[in-house]
Parts: structure tokens; C-alpha cells; sequence
């Protein structure tokens, strides 16, 4: 009897993560990337699960929505984290990668499986038959075209911006310190702004000159990617109270918390590269330059590759797609990525392994998976298909994540962290169970 097969178009997080788990699961899959025949703006490198942000996957303790997250994808044999553990470099209580070595693992493990054929062009169509569309918000236009006439779908539009990343070796090694927040290691280095440093920089980044992004409104930038000069002009002090806050830091140079500060990320394992988190901005390069040369630390800094916006765009999934991420109007037709509404690296890549674990179970004829509201993995599907107006791209929080019932037990937490532990622990002992049934050969 032969396996049966599926097509997943999108070589991304997502795509990348539902074409393992669906060969992980008995399932022949044609994994179909355009590039490097075409490039999308955003993209540089022709490898898959290719990291145009950030490199950060964010938190990784159970006190945090996304480090549950990814706790419940390792449990389920995800390829993504599995790769990004394997590649991760020092940030604090963080999970970061080294960027090219993350790509270059997950392109290596996926060519070199089975049950995995690499198609390399642009997908036009949608197949007939099982599919997985996981082409991300930068879809290509003839795809974008053939998604659009699908049954019961809108599509809307926000805006996504990277960071700059700085050489280590051109930062003046007088002005920067190394130190992660409240004393827990020394994996950021730290640039200190004093009251009227952090003013000037401010006064410079409002009269900057930006790049022209077609379309580009202001209301429509994504709050976890918001540039760095459109914090500044909600109100001076926005930024020092987001990714320029002194909080947990102290200056070795002078024994106190700076006024302000501006931290950097180790960005490969080489230790060669740096990024400035949460500098997201579409200011146009020279301006960059010399803008953030104003930053105590980076007068002279030479930039392995600048900031940058472009626009994405993402479904209205409720009414659209169901807790699986399957179309209601298709049956065995999934969608993944970024593109569904759910937003991060993280989510994108649970959104596939979601998608591809639903689809295997369906084509092999199994009951289909349950991940409960209750549950990370759970609640993101929930809120993707969940009647909602004002639907909008979405970080995994525990305010999605059904409360701990309220018995007398749970009325005893009080803790805030303690409550988040409990609410981790819960879903932990139900993914274990779940992936003892579920984990493919």
C-alpha cells in the first residue's frame, strides 16, 4: 500500500516545520520554494526557514506564553526548535540563534529526509488535493492571486520592519558594557545614553529622513515590530520605556542605571555580529548611520545590514480557516505562517507543525489531534478562527490561554508567576500525553 502524499508550498518556519512532521508521520511530501529562482524584498539568503527579522525566538521560561510554546512544540518533535537549540547562541533568558546556522541546519535536515522532495519554483496554483499554503505574508503576486479567489476569504495588510545589524569589532569598546538584565549573565553588550544624550538621539531619529514604503499608515504597523522612530513620535519617552529602558542594568563605569539604554544582541555563533533589538526602523541607510552613530558606543559603527519595512499581508482567518488552520470550504486544504494572523517565529512555525500533525492525521485516517484551549499550541488556533471584527496579527499570550478552573486549590495562587507556572504545567502533562500518541517514525 502506497504512503499517502501531500504538497506544502512555502519553505519558510512554517512550511518547513508541517512538510517534517507530516513526513515524520508516514506522509510523501513535495515541499515547493521559489526561491532562489525569485526573491521576495525581504529575503537575502537562499536557504529555507531564512530569519528576516530578528534572530531572537524570544523568552524560554514557563513563565512566558511563547517559552510554554515552545516547550510544547519540543515535546511534539518540532524541527524548527530543534534546530534552533542546536544553533543557539548566548541572550540572557532568551532563545537566540546564529542566523546562518539556523538556516543551513533546517535546509539540511529537510533535503536530507526521505520522505521530503524539494521542488524548486514559484508556486501559481493551488493543487487539488491535500495542500498546505505556508508562503508568508510576502507572498508573490500569482500566488497572492490564487489564494484571493478562494471561497469566504478577505485579506488585510500591516506592516513589518527589521532591525539593524552592527560588526562587533567597529563598536567603541569605551562606552560599551556587557550585562543582561537584573544580573542574569553578561549576554547583551549595552550602550548608556545619559538624560541629554537620550535627547538629542531623539531630537535627530524625529527629523530624520525615512524611506518611502507604498501604502505605509502609521496605524497599520504591527506592535511588536513597531520602528523605533514611530515610538518617538507616540511621545519622547516611548522608547525608554520599550526597547531603550534601563531597567535591571547598571553601568560598571559609573555604578548606577543609565538614563537610557540601548542593548545589542550577539546574531551569529562567531560572535562577530550584533543587532540592535528593538531598533526596527524604515529611516532611509545614511540617515541610519548616522542617526544611530549618536548612540554612545556606535559613533563609528560599520553595518553588515541596515534596518528596513516592508508591508505584509495576512488573512481574516476567522470565519476562513478552523482551530486546525484547515479552510472550512476545503476540506484537507491548510494554510500557516505568518499569513494566518498568528505573529512571531515561534507562532509561525506552531501554526505548521499544527497543520502538518492535522493533515497526516486525516490522510492516514486517524482521529484528529486535539490541542485544547488550555493549551498554547491550542489557544493560537482558537483565536485565529474565533469570530473577531477588529482580527489582527497576534503574539502567543497567556491571555489567550483558558485560566486555571476556579476551584479552591487555584483560588490559593495569588502570584502572578506562580499562576502562569501552574497554567504550564497543566498543558505540559497533556502535550506529553498527546505526543506519546502522536510522535511519527
Amino acid at each position: 500500500m502506497s504512503e499517502p502524499s501531500a504538497t506544502v508550498i512555502g519553505a519558510g518556519l512554517a512550511g518547513c516545520e508541517a512538510a517534517w512532521q507530516l513526513a515524520q508521520r508516514g506522509v510523501q511530501v513535495v515541499l515547493t520554494e521559489m526561491k532562489p529562482e525569485k526573491m521576495s524584498p525581504a529575503h537575502h539568503s537562499d536557504k529555507m526557514a531564512e530569519l528576516v527579522c530578528s534572530n531572537s525566538f524570544r523568552g524560554d521560561r514557563l513563565t512566558n506564553a511563547v517559552g510554554l510554546l515552545k516547550a510544547e512544540m519540543r515535546e511534539m518533535g518540532s524541527l524548527i526548535l530543534s534546530c534552533a537549540d542546536q544553533t543557539s547562541v548566548p541572550a540572557g533568558g532568551a532563545l537566540a540563534v546564529d542566523r546562518e546556522g539556523f538556516s543551513e541546519l533546517v535546509t539540511r535536515r529537510i533535503r536530507s529526509h526521505s520522505r521530503i522532495t524539494v521542488a524548486e519554483r514559484e508556486a501559481d496554483a493551488i493543487p487539488e488535493g491535500a495542500v498546505i499554503i505556508a508562503t508568508g505574508p510576502l507572498t508573490s503576486e500569482k500566488m497572492s492571486a490564487a489564494i484571493a479567489g478562494l471561497p469566504g476569504l478577505e485579506t488585510l495588510q500591516f506592516y513589518d520592519a527589521a532591525a539593524p545589524i552592527v560588526y562587533r569589532d567597529s563598536l567603541n569598546p569605551e562606552r560599551v558594557f556587557r550585562s543582561s538584565r537584573y544580573e542574569r549573565g553578561n549576554d547583551y553588550l549595552n550602550c548608556p545614553l545619559t538624560e541629554a544624550e537620550y535627547n538629542a538621539f531623539i531630537n535627530a531619529l524625529l527629523e530624520a529622513e525615512t524611506a518611502e514604503v507604498h501604502g505605509f499608515e502609521e496605524k497599520r504597523v504591527f506592535e511588536g515590530c513597531m520602528p523605533i522612530e514611530s515610538m518617538a513620535r507616540r511621545g519622547r519617552m516611548v522608547p525608554a520605556f520599550g526597547p531603550m529602558k534601563p531597567v535591571g542594568l547598571v553601568d560598571p563605569r559609573t555604578g548606577k542605571s543609565p538614563f537610557a539604554v540601548v542593548q545589542l544582541r550577539q546574531d551569529d555563533a562567531a560572535d562577530t555580529l550584533y543587532n540592535l533589538v528593538g531598533f526596527q526602523t524604515r529611516l532611509k541607510f545614511p540617515e541610519q548611520k548616522r542617526v544611530f552613530g549618536m548612540i554612545p558606543g556606535l559613533e563609528h559603527a560599520e553595518y553588515a545590514r541596515y534596518g528596513r519595512m516592508h508591508r505584509n499581508t495576512f488573512l481574516h482567518s476567522p470565519g476562513f480557516l478552523n482551530e486546525r488552520f484547515e479552510m472550512l470550504q476545503r476540506p484537507r486544504c491548510y494554510f500557516a505562517g505568518q499569513m494566518t494572523g498568528v505573529e512571531g517565529y515561534v507562532e509561525s512555525a506552531a501554526s505548521g507543525l499544527v497543520a502538518g500533525i492535522s493533515l497526516a492525521d486525516d490522510l492516514l485516517g486517524l482521529d484528529p489531534v486535539r490541542f485544547p484551549s488550555w493549551t498554547a499550541l491550542g489557544a493560537m488556533g482558537k483565536y485565529i478562527s474565533t469570530p473577531n471584527a477588529h482580527f489582527q496579527p497576534m503574539n502567543c499570550a497567556f491571555g489567550l490561554i483558558d485560566p486555571l478552573p476556579s476551584g479552591p486549590e487555584h483560588r490559593k495562587i495569588r502570584n502572578k508567576q506562580a499562576r502562569y507556572e501552574a497554567i504550564s504545567e497543566r498543558s505540559l502533562a497533556y502535550i506529553r500525553g498527546l505526543s506519546n500518541e502522536h510522535q511519527g517514525g
